[in-house]
């Protein structure tokens, strides 16, 4: 896709009213966790955000990816956007998503343009609130993966998304009597699946919307 037509689909998409909690269905791993879409979250939920970072790769929108980690955690080696939890300092949702992923894949703020903030999405496995912040920069970032939180990047076609042999489901089983039928994108040979796949829907639905 264009780089210069996806902006354009996207800064007047982000102007309608946000499509959330039906493009966050459309990926949402089943049975879905209506906590998820409960207006009242927990008091002592923590809060972060996330970069979706448009740029251009000759002439066609692309955005960045990132694989965590192995580790003992409950996202340990999925596939995510950078970002993290909001810290004290941090003035707002935008400043964070800014800074995690200035620390995560070396990209800088000031190159940066805020395009406008998607639906936020909790996750009450982590009992995190998330904000997914969308941007572009004129030019490909010269990315560089901090090591410990990032074991790589993954250039994603924007276009991709849009190709339906690339959406496909699989039931994931955490055990004996837990098991999710998970519909996922697969991107460059990853499972990208939970809220980076339902963030990703509403920037889908996004586009969709500012074409019209």
């Amino acid at each position: 896709m264009d780089f210069k037509e996806v902006l354009g689909f996207l800064e007047r998409g982000i102007q309608l009213p946000l499509p959330g909690k039906d493009a966050h269905l459309q990926m949402s791993p089943n049975p879905v966790d209506l906590r998820r879409f409960d207006s009242k979250i927990p008091l002592d939920h923590r809060k972060g955000s996330v970069l979706i970072l448009v740029y251009p790769e000759n002439g066609k929108a692309y955005f960045p990816l990132i694989k965590r980690p192995e580790y003992p955690g409950i996202h340990s080696g999925q596939i995510a956007f950078p970002g993290g939890k909001m810290e004290p300092g941090d003035k707002d949702e935008v400043q964070t998503a800014l800074r995690e992923a200035s620390e995560e894949v070396g990209i800088y703020p000031e190159n940066v343009r805020i395009i406008g903030r998607m639906s936020d999405l909790f996750i009450p496995a982590s009992n995190f609130l998330v904000s997914p912040v969308l941007g572009f920069s004129e030019s490909r970032p010269d990315f560089v993966p901090e090591e410990r939180e990032v074991s790589r990047i993954i250039p994603t076609a924007l276009s991709g998304l849009f190709h339906p042999e690339l959406r496909k489901r699989k039931v994931l089983e955490f055990s004996d009597d837990f098991r999710l039928d998970t519909p996922y994108f697969e991107v460059d040979q990853e499972m990208v699946w939970g809220a980076t796949a339902m963030i990703l829907s509403e920037l889908i639905q996004l586009l969709e919307n500012g074409k019209q």
